[in-house]
């Protein structure tokens, strides 16, 4: 049985924080064929501030993990924002997980687990979990997480978006 994504975030008392505004010269969203690819997301509070720190240093595994869920919350919404209904999307495909950490810092999939359990509360165990990497690295402004993911969308669903994004 497929998931509604948008029931679900209601059932799970979700919030969604306010969309990112881009901070550098790229699209935040862009949809080729039927694939929608989403920029590497940071973890922005419901309020727009961002959750900064290092693992292995001024923050937990579990601080990380919850950094990693607050980045899926982000996309989320930056992805409702760009094509309205997240019932639009099929499945996930792809992440990339990196992870703001020292260099004897090894726990960086169960830092990213934050992330993919959430896609798996709103999207279902099938549909909401795909392949994935997750890796430690420094990050801008300190952030603690950053996410990068792809998505397919709905066969009826891609094609009128591109129309849309075309029209402006």
């Amino acid at each position: 049985m497929k998931t509604n994504p948008e029931l679900r975030i209601k059932e799970l008392n979700l919030i969604l924080p306010p969309p990112p505004k881009p901070l550098g010269v790229y699209k935040p969203v862009l949809i080729v064929d039927k694939f929608l690819y989403v920029s590497g997301q940071g973890p922005l509070r419901n309020d727009g501030s961002l959750i900064t720190g290092r693992l292995g240093d001024s923050m937990t595994m579990e601080e990380g993990k919850l950094a990693a869920r607050q980045v899926g919350l982000a996309m989320l919404s930056n992805i409702k924002n760009n094509i309205g209904d997240l019932n639009k999307i099929k499945r996930l495909i792809k992440v990339l997980g990196m992870v703001n950490s020292t260099a004897d810092f090894g726990q960086h999939p169960a830092v990213i687990n934050g992330f993919s359990e959430l896609m798996a509360e709103v999207f279902g165990e099938d549909e909401g979990i795909g392949v994935r990497s997750a890796v430690g690295m420094f990050l801008p402004m300190n952030i603690a997480v950053e996410i990068e993911a792809i998505f397919e969308l709905r066969e009826s669903q891609h094609a009128n978006y591109g129309k849309m994004v075309q029209n402006g």
